[in-house]
């Protein structure tokens, strides 16, 4: 199984595939889509999964948390809830929203440098975003995640191309972030919920947090895809504050961007084993916040920007190895080459 994996990763990494099913890709706007009504789960099997999926999911803290009373179900190390990012139950567009995810995968990932399944996909956020553990492969934890998945994807055809998947794209300043403007927006827009420390407030009832810290002790870790600037600001521009929809942004680009990197600038928990990350380095995000790179960039270039230089300095030396995907995931645009 191994082999196949690696012969899948080679083909992508080598931009080979096949172009007819390519051409056939059914497309599936997320913008329009119904999900399906958790009320409507049976009490099968995997109807129970499903619904323990979904409670993990959406009250993760009381279910899995650094304070539940059974230390074998500590596997986060956070108190926030895979909903703090992943908007309404994973239902919400261009909120990284869980439909259609699981037929996405097994997955090529640059992270790892290897074809990823859903569960090692689960993993990953377990151990940066909730900052804890890895769930076993046969854990029930980890069957409901991945029934959960299954169900919420229904009606989705494996593979196709997905509107409102991930995060919209930002119009990226050409230049640095700025940390101090940022904490003016910040103060203005975001301090009512998070707190004026970005600390959180916490729920009412239970352990977790009716608002979600952005950074400190119990945030997510600076290996999670929030801690990069473009993904933060692309994703505080489309969603909030709290109900705001990606049609209708309050924040204008220029202020996503400068809040974003105010709070990236944060201290927050540090993942060990960085280094690790992104084996290919031409495929690692232009904006990730540690090293090492291959592009002789610094450190603070990566975290801040501008961005623009990193990535035709990183195409220039890509091009030279016929490296694919050069740049990482990226949610910046810039206008030279869009357009817009």
């Amino acid at each position: 199984m191994k082999c196949v994996w690696r012969f899948l990763a080679m083909l992508l990494l080598s931009g080979g595939g096949n172009h007819a099913v390519a051409a056939e890709q059914l497309t599936i706007d997320l913008t329009q889509w119904k999900p399906p009504d958790i009320s409507t789960v049976g009490d099968d099997p995997f109807g129970q999964l499903v619904k323990y999926g979904h409670a993990l999911f959406t009250n993760t803290a009381n279910e899995i948390g650094p304070g539940v009373p059974e230390p074998a179900k500590r596997y986060a190390g956070n108190n926030l809830a895979c909903q703090s990012c992943h908007l309404q139950a994973g239902t919400q567009p261009y909120a990284m929203p869980m439909i259609g995810i699981w037929g996405q995968f097994p997955q090529y990932r640059g992270r790892e440098g290897a074809v990823d399944s859903i569960e090692d996909r689960i993993n990953g956020c377990m151990e940066r975003s909730l900052n804890g553990r890895a769930l076993p492969l046969d854990s029930q934890e980890m069957k409901a995640f991945s029934s959960y998945m299954r169900w919420v994807s229904t009606a989705v055809p494996d593979g196709a191309r997905l509107l409102g998947a991930g995060t919209l794209q930002i119009h990226e300043p050409d230049r640095a972030a700025d940390p101090v403007r940022g904490a003016k927006i910040y103060a203005q827009v975001c301090s009512a919920c998070h707190g004026p420390n970005g600390l959180g407030m916490r729920a009412e009832n239970g352990l977790g947090y009716q608002f979600p810290p952005l950074w400190g002790p119990d945030s997510f870790n600076n290996g999670a895809g929030m801690s990069r600037l473009l993904t933060a600001a692309a994703y505080a521009k489309h969603n909030m504050p709290l109900g705001t929809r990606f049609d209708s942004p309050l924040l204008t680009d220029e202020e996503a961007y400068d809040v974003a990197g105010y709070i990236v600038s944060q201290n927050r928990p540090e993942k060990a084993n960085l280094d690790r990350d992104y084996p290919i380095r031409f495929q690692k995000p232009v904006d990730s916040p540690y090293g090492p790179y291959a592009d002789g960039f610094p450190s603070e270039q990566h975290r801040f920007g501008p961005f623009g230089p990193i990535r035709a300095k990183v195409k220039e030396l890509a091009a030279v190895s016929r490296t694919a995907n050069s740049g990482g995931p990226d949610n910046g645009s810039y206008h030279s080459e869009d357009g817009k």
